[in-house]
C-alpha cells in the first residue's frame, strides 16, 4: 500500500500538467475579400470546433479576418484551407523558418 500511495501522487502530477486548450490569435489575409464573403467564410469555419466564432474581426481596407482558435483542436492551416476551398482566396505564408506552424 505504501508504494501505490507515491505512484498515484506522480500519476496526477503528470496528469495536471497536461495542457487542455492553447488558445491563440491569428489573422487570415483573403486579397479578394469583399463583404459579400463574409458569409461564406463564416459558414466554411462554422463546422470546426475550436475556432471561437465571437472573436471574428474583419478589416476590410486589409482584407483580413482575425480570429482566435485552439491550437490544440485545430491548426492554423486547416483554418486557411476551409476558406479557401469554399472559393475565398487565402494567401498562405511562405515557410521560412524550415519548421512547420505558420
Amino acid at each position: 500500500m505504501k508504494r501505490i500511495v507515491p505512484i498515484v501522487l506522480l500519476l496526477a502530477a503528470f496528469a495536471s500538467g497536461c495542457r487542455r486548450e492553447d488558445v491563440r490569435e491569428m489573422t487570415v489575409l483573403m486579397p479578394g475579400l469583399a463583404e459579400s464573403n463574409k458569409a461564406t467564410v463564416v459558414a466554411a469555419l462554422a463546422k470546426y470546433n475550436g475556432i471561437q466564432k465571437d472573436s471574428y474581426k474583419w478589416d476590410m481596407q486589409a482584407k483580413t479576418l482575425t480570429l482566435r482558435y485552439d491550437s490544440m483542436q485545430i491548426a492554423q492551416a486547416n483554418i486557411r484551407y476551409a476558406i479557401d476551398e469554399k472559393g475565398v482566396a487565402v494567401s498562405f505564408p511562405s515557410n521560412t523558418t524550415g519548421r512547420a506552424g505558420h
